[in-house]
């Protein structure tokens, strides 16, 4: 049974969890934007002390890939690291797509078997992160970076009543019409959620190389500047 130490920041959410073979055994989460740098350690610290674990007890560290934040993603993605290289735990990586489905699959009631699900993360103005999963959480669709525009997913939602959820589909509701879209406002990304995903990839022995690994950014981080001035 595999003691594995999820982590996910790639969006506002800052959470982390200690899952042992794929259930979780304690969560700590914050919904606060911008406060990962200053909690992500410490939420880790906590739950070790609340589980009377250390670092040397885990078997692997999974974080959260993206796509989403670049800054949320880097600071995720460094803790996830500097443990594995620490400790000489390995490295799993879950894309954050992928987990939300998760998420909608066990947490909504009555799912038709055909329907299909659909994360979305906030990627600005009417473009978000999405990806297309069925009920089994097989991929329909890659992850890519799309624009929702008028009549979206119209072919689609002709035979499948389609999910949609995060934090980009609310401001899709209005180009996304169809009497088949399902809009909900409860699913996040969240570490709970990744457990059974980093179980079957420890299963599998799938594991990142931590030197290399780099976070799932899908777009370039393009660095604004502002328009205060400098006093």
């Amino acid at each position: 049974m595999a003691l594995i130490l999820n982590i996910e920041t790639s969006t506002n959410v800052c959470s982390a969890a200690i899952s042992k073979n794929g259930e979780v055994i304690d969560l700590l989460e914050n919904f606060d934007d911008r406060s990962h740098a200053s909690l992500l350690t410490v939420f880790i610290e906590k739950l070790f002390k609340q589980n009377n674990l250390n670092y040397s007890h885990l078997d692997a560290v999974s974080i959260s890939e993206g796509p989403g934040s670049y800054t949320g993603l880097r600071i995720g993605v460094s803790v996830a690291k500097g443990i594995c290289y620490a400790q000489n735990k390995p490295l799993i990586a879950i894309n954050t797509l992928k987990a939300m489905a998760m998420m909608a699959k066990e947490t909504i009631s009555d799912l038709p078997t055909n329907a299909l699900l659909c994360p979305m993360i906030d990627a600005r103005r009417m473009e978000v992160y999405s990806a297309v999963f069925d009920t089994n959480l097989n991929g329909i669709r890659k992850t890519i970076a799309e624009v929702i525009e008028e009549n979206a997913y119209q072919t689609e939602l002709q035979n499948n009543p389609i999910y949609f959820f995060g934090n980009g589909s609310s401001k899709c509701k209005e180009k996304i019409t169809h009497n088949n879209a399902i809009f909900s406002n409860e699913i996040y990304p969240s570490a709970k959620y990744m457990a059974r995903l980093s179980q079957t990839a420890f299963g599998s022995n799938d594991f990142k190389d931590a030197a290399y690994f780099e976070p799932f950014y899908l777009k370039d981080f393009v660095a604004t500047t502002s328009k205060k001035k400098a006093w």
